[in-house]
């Protein structure tokens, strides 16, 4: 699976995730538009939002995606696990804490709440790093890959030749 795929993936489970559970905590929040728990929502998500912009800048999703692509090994052939296999192992962790925040915030709104924040967080956090990623391709005129591994490790790419992009030399 390129690991492009991976990150446009993952983006949009979080924002999805954020969004089903906003629903949820408006739902479980219910008739109390004026309440202290819709004003801490909102002061929270807003917060989310804001966090999860600062986090995503373009120059500090260069520097996270540094090392696991400066770690890929070169390879001449790509893995042989289906990308969705291996969407689904790295990604499972975060249907899980969909699920879970989701069931508990029908009876506990703050559990929605509070998830939802974090899904905006990571999702926003994370939506500049396919471009990153993507960047160091066209230059190196490489692509990346994601090596089938456990969930709890962190992300084995391997690097294979693509094609070099001559824009540069274009003008």
């Amino acid at each position: 699976m390129p690991f492009t795929d991976l990150l446009r993936i993952t983006v949009f489970i979080t924002g999805a995730e954020a969004t089903v559970l906003g629903a949820i905590s408006a739902i479980a929040v219910g008739g109390e538009p004026g309440g202290t728990t819709v004003i801490v929502a909102l002061a929270w998500w807003a917060i989310s939002i804001i966090v999860g912009f600062w986090l995503g800048r373009p120059e500090r999703a260069r520097e996270d995606m540094r090392n696991p692509l400066a770690k890929a090994k070169m390879a001449t052939s790509l893995p042989s696990e289906s990308p969705t296999r291996i969407a689904l192992q790295r990604l499972w962790p975060v249907a899980v804490t969909a699920i879970v925040a989701g069931g508990l915030g029908l009876f506990f709104p703050g559990v929605a709440i509070i998830g939802t924040g974090y899904a905006l967080i990571v999702s926003l956090a994370w939506h500049t790093r396919e471009a990153a990623v993507q960047a160091i391709e066209e230059r190196d005129g490489v692509r990346f890959f994601v090596v089938p591994n456990s969930t709890f490790k962190p992300v084995e790419l391997v690097r294979t030749p693509g094609l070099r992009s001559d824009r540069l030399n274009a003008f």
